[in-house]
């Protein structure tokens, strides 16, 4: 479909993307008193952030993003005050297992390096870990306990955007595919098949796609995409009370109210981002499963019911985008940042604050050291 006929006036900003990067921002600028179309080829967090698992985690954040990832888990843990209602956000201890010397090794370091950014973590034994999720089996030799942990419905988080941006008069444009950008003496000119939108400054938010939007203004920067796969079980009674992931990463766990067990880790499907095209890899939603019941064997009495993959991007050094485009007076982009779902409220408001002209509270991400030729 087609971007909606041009308005009378001109927006005073733009955001392309309606992810929960491209959402927030728009939020903040529009609290900030600036007139905001956000656009999307579908809706808000129709597309990664829709199908994502949800966790709010120091464990898997860089541990150079823990003091964002600790200021956004804040926000979280309070969604009425910035986003208006509780999207179904669950506030819980997390673990991290080793179930090998050289894994409590791991684990070690990784509380080291977080610790010094701020993050509270510490590796503990099997015994207490056990006493805070009885629910683990007898395999774990030791996990990195976290307090600072939990997560969140994703499908729940959309709507509460949805809300949130309506209230502010955001004005959305969704099912509106964007095909170019041109930029003008008074601002920026989005172009759909037939229709324009004119704005006084641009955010590109467009997650994996933020290679291919960022030509649009003439850069080349390049950005891996990962093609994550999850699944989640039928219903059970009450068998975590914590966040479970382990030392090698391929592990995440966390059971829903509605009893539900998410199952993710970062194992791969396979797809494409220019098609949107993503299919499962039936052996590794299989070992995915299996490490899972190694875990927590009460999940050996479930099934899955469903089970997806969605993109997930990363740039060249593993840490965000965010800031201004080099070279383009009042373009921005926003992006690319490890454990998004965990810091992403909090890093669109710095750059929120940056566009409306403030000081942002702590420093951005120059997208410039990630420039290449070709």
């Amino acid at each position: 479909m087609n971007i909606r006929p041009q308005h009378d006036s001109t927006y005073d900003v733009a955001i392309v993307g309606a992810g929960i990067m491209g959402s927030s921002t728009a939020l903040f600028l529009a609290r900030g008193g600036m007139r905001c179309a956000l656009i999307d080829r579908r809706g808000v967090c129709s597309e990664a952030s829709g199908i994502n698992a949800g966790t709010l985690t120091m464990q898997m954040t860089r541990a150079a993003l823990i003091p964002y990832a600790l200021k956004a888990w804040e926000m979280w843990n309070q969604p009425e005050q910035w986003l208006g209602m509780d999207p179904g956000v669950t506030i819980c201890n997390g673990l991290s297992l080793a179930f090998t010397e050289p894994e409590i090794e791991v684990l070690e370091q990784r509380a080291r390096a977080r610790r010094e950014f701020g993050a509270d973590i510490e590796v503990i034994s099997s015994t207490r870990a056990r006493k805070i999720e009885p629910a683990l089996s007898l395999y774990p030799l030791a996990a990195a306990y976290c307090p600072t942990d939990g997560h969140v419905t994703a499908n729940r988080t959309g709507l509460a955007f949805r809300a949130a941006l309506d209230q502010e008069d955001v004005e959305l444009f969704d099912n509106s595919l964007v095909r170019s950008v041109v930029q003008d003496a008074t601002g920026f000119t989005i172009l759909g098949d037939e229709s324009i939108i004119h704005a006084k400054r641009i955010v590109l938010a467009g997650g994996v796609w933020l290679q291919e939007m960022l030509r649009w203004l003439g850069l080349n920067i390049s950005i891996k995409t990962l093609i994550n796969q999850l699944a989640i079980t039928e219903r059970m009674g009450p068998a975590m009370r914590t966040v479970i992931g382990i030392a090698n990463g391929l592990l995440s766990l966390k059971q829903f109210s509605n009893g539900t067990v998410l199952i993710g880790g970062g194992w791969q499907g396979q797809g494409d981002r220019e098609t949107r095209i993503t299919e499962l890899i039936p052996e590794n939603l299989v070992g995915n499963a299996q490490l899972a019941c190694h875990a927590i064997p009460a999940l050996l009495q479930t099934r899955l019911v469903r089970a997806w993959s969605g993109f997930e991007a990363e740039t060249a050094d593993a840490m965000p985008i965010i800031g201004e485009i080099p070279g383009i007076r009042d373009a921005y982009v926003i992006g690319s940042a490890h454990s998004g779902y965990t810091s992403a409220p909090y890093m669109a408001k710095l750059l929120a604050q940056r566009i409306l002209g403030n000081s942002p509270e702590m420093p951005l991400f120059n997208p410039s050291r990630l420039l290449t030729d070709t």
